[in-house]
């Protein structure tokens, strides 16, 4: 399951209610929008459900229980009928344009064309009432700015970058299809199919879709696995809830089911995987308070930077790249992972013939290269504590004068970078308590 972005305005609405003092979930489901939607998917076989929209003061927009929902419990089932899948697309007025484009536009493409149609159309779409009540924009990567850019973590924001940038070469590629579908646009195609329209519409699918293998098509190239889920894509995610969901063939439904139960008028959960918040903020456009996971990660660049000058330094950073002990360095709470730590060690190493090397990396040390290793770890938590209140500073005087989507971005930025902070704090004193034992 996907994540949801930000509406426009949904910080602003959260510190508003915050300062109320209203703290009960708001029911949305007397709404228009809402109404509608709910309507939109009666008239496609959706039954009931025992969960309403709602606005929660921690999370803003979500799903809330009308009753108590029992271990294994159903929250949703929603006909293959309510879900948007290229099956739909292809069905679609888009269809003969699709078929006869070679060579094949991906599976992405078709769905991100269908979604910014359908918005074209507005009350005209048979999808106007999903599409109403999706956000008007994310804070995602492909919406931050540069300014937001230059205060993440340097490894989330090369990754940041390249999404964006691939967003960016998605629209321009695609020009000669977006001018093939002219006749069914009442605006020239360029005015329709715009960048930022491009952009909404990835984020979207993105953000928000589940994972569902629709029937193979020779129409179309590329992984074919998203499934945009109205209705069931307003569950937000906490890493400690549990819950089974799934494509059931023989009920032809996506189901989700509550694996801890939900009680009584509270906020029902999905779990979208085992995250760390830096995967969060850009594959969801938000970070999860109190994420078991979050770790700090340690760049290649950095750790070279460390032993600069050391003696054999090339070799043994190809030995370790060679051997993949250059991925997914962390520290967290508790100390340096594990994987970094036998970086350190073997970085550590006075001159020795490289056969020993490998016994290095399985733990094998001798106390003055664990000693070592250590000390450069404090050293790499002080240089990242550093650069990390440089930018918690940056953000606040940014935050002075600033839009307001450009202030969600950069809120849920500070809180990564909160996160991160209080991460290496933690990470220094437990290796403070290892130098004096």
């Amino acid at each position: 399951m996907a994540g949801r972005g930000c509406r426009a305005g949904r910080a602003a609405r959260r510190r508003r209610r915050k300062r109320d003092g209203s703290i009960q979930p708001e029911s949305l489901s007397h709404q228009l929008r809402y109404v509608r939607l709910m309507k939109f998917l009666h008239q496609r076989g959706f039954t009931s459900t025992p969960l309403q929209p709602a606005l929660f003061s921690d999370t803003d927009r979500g799903l809330q229980a009308l009753h108590a929902i029992q271990p294994g419990g159903m929250l949703v089932s929603l006909p293959e009928s309510c879900l948007l899948t290229t099956s739909t697309v292809l069905l679609s007025y888009l269809g003969p344009f699709l078929k006869r484009w070679k060579p094949p536009p991906s599976s992405l493409v078709a769905l991100c064309v269908f979604l910014v149609c359908e918005r074209h159309r507005g009350e005209a779409s048979d999808w106007f009432p999903y599409i109403d009540v999706l956000p008007q924009s994310y804070s995602c990567p492909p919406y931050f700015t540069d300014s937001v850019m230059a205060v993440l973590p340097s490894g989330v924001r090369r990754r940041a970058e390249e999404q964006r940038e691939m967003v960016r070469h998605l629209h321009a590629s695609h020009q000669d299809f977006f001018r093939s579908l002219q006749p069914v646009l009442t605006r020239p195609a360029e005015e329709v199919l715009t960048y930022e329209a491009l952009r909404w519409a990835w984020c979207s699918i993105n953000t928000r879709s589940v994972f569902m293998t629709p029937p193979s098509s020779s129409f179309l190239s590329g992984p074919d696995n998203y499934a945009l889920a109205p209705f069931l894509d307003l569950l937000n995610h906490r890493p400690d809830v549990q819950v089974k969901a799934g494509f059931n063939r023989a009920t032809g439904c996506y189901e989700v089911r509550s694996l801890s139960g939900v009680q009584r008028h509270q906020q029902a959960f999905i779990n979208y995987g085992s995250h760390d918040n830096q995967r969060l903020l850009l594959e969801y456009g938000f970070v999860s308070s109190c994420n078991p996971h979050s770790v700090v990660y340690v760049e290649e660049d950095l750790l070279c930077e460390a032993f600069r000058g050391g003696q054999s330094l090339d070799e043994k950073v190809l030995f370790l790249r060679e051997n993949h002990f250059l991925d997914n360095l962390t520290v967290s709470d508790e100390g340096p992972g594990w994987r970094l730590l036998a970086a350190l060690r073997l970085l550590s190493l006075p001159p020795l013939p490289c056969r020993h090397w490998r016994t290095v990396l399985l733990g094998q040390t001798a106390g003055e290269e664990e000693e070592r290793s250590v000390l450069t770890a404090q050293t790499l938590c002080e240089r990242l504590l550093k650069e990390t209140r440089r930018s918690l500073q940056e953000i606040s005087r940014l935050l002075q004068n600033c839009e307001q989507p450009i202030r969600e971005q950069l809120e849920v930025v500070m809180s990564l970078r909160r996160e991160e902070r209080s991460i290496l704090e933690n990470c220094l004193e437990a290796l403070q308590s290892t130098v004096e034992i």
